[in-house]
């Protein structure tokens, strides 16, 4: 069961396609994103580097820059401080290259996600002042390092974060933000922060510092070569691509499709895409599982290693590696989702409004990934917590109207530690207080059985009859497409279907032919849930599958769907074809 709703933003769509030169349509898709403002709308048609804010109106930029060049001046040791993720190595990445060329003594550290968890620690704030380190440089990581600050700071040491999560707050009735004692806090999230976009991810705020950096220095340095790495890391830390993250996605992606990096262009050829013009999904469902797979079950300095490797031989066995690696942690996804999903309908708990499950044998660094997968099933909040090597950790995934990270604050004297997003966040908390957080979570919330059934948002109903190559070709410049940006959808109402093929190599894809009541004609694909359509047609309608085919329709099935439009390229002919998301029978 779901629910569809038409967006219905109320601006005169008119009046902007006449003003921005482009259709009524292309006006009401960018209306529906919010894009209605002069500079909105010349930055997302224009998605040039002038585009991008002053860096001095991010807090702290113009601190940390004088800091961090004085450390280099007296050959200070700076090490950076950065995550297990593909944000993170990006970060690492691009804040290591861009201090080095600028003639910094520093190095780099990524805490293991088994052995030292999320984030900055004490052992490696001991570790820095035992190497003989100057300055801390923290990357997509550091905000909330209250206590570990404090650490750093009582020993001597400098510290500089930039991060990008949320800012942790009391939650004793009045919701105060806390501030680490750390030199500069680079964080657009910050109360008192001027820059404009507030969305961009650790590895985005790194690249902005190095491009600071870079235009105080005297000499002539490259900086563009970095937006590849941040756009990877933009992707795939699925923040909006709109504003100022759209301009690091397109003219990163730019780059990644001609990129000199060794490594990169490896793993490219190993995941075998080396022939094809890499867009968001490639870098999104590929490329990026296939870096994130060294720090969930090997080391994350495993893929900074690739990207810094100068060896093709090398880099082709570290590019291997990483693929064997994705693979097995494929599989050990496949089996862990098998196993929560079970006990979930086994223990009654797929009714509650907000899933907590206790998996111990799950490996705890694809929780995040099947607490997505599970909730994606239910369509309902969930947390998959696991053993680890000091109590139970876990990871939470949720839907938009839940706000986990708020909702987990809420339960804080449960928890020993966590963090994220209001749509992701990490916990652990001991074993004996798993029930009373399910409890509690369930108790408390708000949601209603409605904030449950899933919603689906269509741009705009579209009949057939307007699809053409033109309207085709002004969608493409909103690409690309994602998260904030979202490949548009239209409706399609009382469609009749005359003949319909069963296609794939699994038997799950399936070809319908389209009739519109003028007398329009199209064809249809819907993937994944071609047997589950069938199922429909036959419990509605009676109409039985044979040899492959839907047999017997005469016109008598008649289907809403939502659907984007596209070209069919085939042998060499083009037909216009829609891809079918969600359908109705009627």
């Amino acid at each position: 069961m779901e629910k569809w709703f038409i967006k219905n933003k109320k601006q005169d769509f008119r009046q902007l396609a006449k003003e921005a030169g482009i259709s009524e349509i292309v006006a009401r898709l960018l209306i529906n994103r919010d894009i209605y403002k002069k500079r909105d709308v010349d930055l997302f048609l224009n998605p040039e580097l002038s585009y991008l804010s002053n860096p001095e109106d991010m807090r702290d930029m113009v601190k940390a820059a004088d800091i961090l060049y004085k450390k280099i001046d007296e050959n200070k040791k700076i090490r950076i401080v950065g995550d297990f993720d593909v944000d993170g190595v990006m970060s690492v990445f691009i804040l290591y290259k861009g201090l080095k060329k600028l003639g910094a003594n520093v190095d780099y550290v990524i805490p293991d996600r088994i052995m030292d968890g999320y984030g900055i620690n004490m052992d490696i704030v001991r570790a820095a002042k035992y190497d003989g380190v100057d300055t801390i440089l923290t990357c997509d990581n550091g905000i909330a390092a209250i206590e570990q600050i404090n650490l750093a700071k009582s020993i001597g040491l400098t510290v500089i974060v930039t991060d990008h999560h949320d800012i942790p707050y009391t939650d004793d009735g009045l919701k105060v933000y806390l501030k680490s004692n750390a030199d500069a806090i680079i964080n657009p999230k910050q109360q008192d922060c001027n820059y404009p976009e507030k969305t961009l991810c650790g590895a985005g705020i790194s690249y902005i510092l190095v491009r600071y950096l870079f235009s105080r220095s005297k000499d002539d340095y490259e900086v563009d070569e970095f937006l590849q790495y941040a756009a990877i890391a933009t992707i795939c830390d699925v923040v909006d691509l709109v504003g100022e993250n759209r301009i690091i996605v397109k003219k990163g992606l730019e780059i990644l499709n001609r990129t000199k990096n060794i490594g990169l262009n490896a793993l490219i050829d190993m995941c075998g895409i080396k022939d094809k013009e890499i867009g968001v999904y490639h870098v999104g469902f590929i490329i990026g599982p296939t870096i994130n797979a060294s720090g969930r079950l090997d080391s994350a300095l495993y893929a900074l290693k690739l990207l810094l490797c100068e060896d093709v031989v090398q880099a082709y066995d570290i590019a291997k590696n990483l693929r064997d690696l994705n693979e097995a942690r494929k599989s050990l996804t496949n089996s862990g989702v098998d196993m929560v999903i079970n006990q979930i309908e086994k223990d009654g708990m797929n009714y509650n409004k907000v899933i907590v499950v206790y998996e111990p044998e799950i490996h705890e660094s694809i929780a995040g990934i099947i607490a997505g997968r599970v909730k994606d099933k239910y369509n309902k909040p969930t947390i998959v917590l696991t053993r680890g090597n000091e109590g139970v950790k876990g990871s939470a995934r949720s839907i938009e109207d839940y706000n986990m990270f708020e909702e987990l604050s809420k339960c804080k004297d449960l928890l020993n530690k966590f963090g994220g997003h209001p749509m992701a966040a990490g916990l652990s908390l001991d074993e004996n207080n798993i029930e009373h957080l399910r409890n509690r979570l369930n108790e408390y919330t708000s949601l209603t059985d409605e904030d449950l059934i899933p919603k689906v948002y269509i741009d705009m109903e579209l009949p057939i009859e307007y699809i053409s190559y033109k309207l085709i070709e002004d969608i493409r410049i909103l690409e690309p497409f994602g998260k904030g940006n979202v490949k548009p959808l239209f409706g399609g109402k009382k469609l009749k279907i005359y003949k319909g093929y069963i296609l794939g190599v699994n038997k799950n894809v399936l070809k319908l032919s389209l009739l519109s009541f003028s007398g329009q004609k199209i064809e249809g694909l819907l993937f994944s849930d071609g047997q589950g359509f069938l199922m429909s047609v036959e419990e509605r309608y009676g109409t039985l599958q044979k040899e492959n085919m839907l047999k017997g329709l005469e016109n008598s099935i008649v289907v809403d769907i939502i659907y984007y439009p596209n070209v069919n390229e085939y042998n060499g002919n083009s037909t216009l074809q829609v891809v079918i998301q969600n359908y109705r029978l009627n």
